[in-house]
């Protein structure tokens, strides 16, 4: 698979929610995306950010928080609809396992009912660990996977 990440910067934040917004249609019950400006610039000061390129043309991102030395949380990863089921996803995924291959504890959540994520998440060794009613105050719940080193 040729992608590649690029670190996003507030000059992207149009491009990163571009992203966000192309799952909100028809997945707007699993996916709590970002849909502000504010939440754009928020997510891009405070995470680490990247854009997801296929042949130039942004096709996804994926973000994380470092918090301490030996955890993380992968707070996103989109695919936008028109290229999901081409290995873009995983592919994005195993290169940010990779950058934090020394990372003792890596955490994320998803809807339980996103099947594609969740085979994604336990085929790269993450494990179910919870599940949590109301978890963005968006009335649905989500399950809360780790991979513990």
């Amino acid at each position: 698979m040729q992608i590649s990440l690029q670190r996003a910067i507030t000059d992207d934040i149009d491009a990163y929610l571009a992203i966000e917004k192309s799952v909100g249609t028809g997945h707007a019950k699993t996916y709590s995306g970002i849909t502000s400006e504010q939440e754009a610039r928020d997510e891009i000061e405070k995470s680490i950010v990247y854009l997801v390129k296929k042949d130039d043309l942004v096709v996804g991102s994926i973000q994380y928080k470092l918090e301490g030395k030996d955890r993380a949380h992968i707070t996103g990863l989109v695919v936008d609809p028109r290229f999901q089921e081409q290995g873009i996803g995983r592919e994005a995924l195993a290169r940010i396992l990779d950058e934090l291959k020394d990372t003792k504890r890596i955490d994320l959540v998803t809807h339980p009912y996103s099947t594609p994520a969740i085979i994604l998440y336990l085929s790269s060794g993450f494990i179910i660990e919870s599940w949590k009613d109301n978890y963005f105050g968006d009335g649905e719940p989500r399950i809360f996977l780790s991979r513990i080193k």
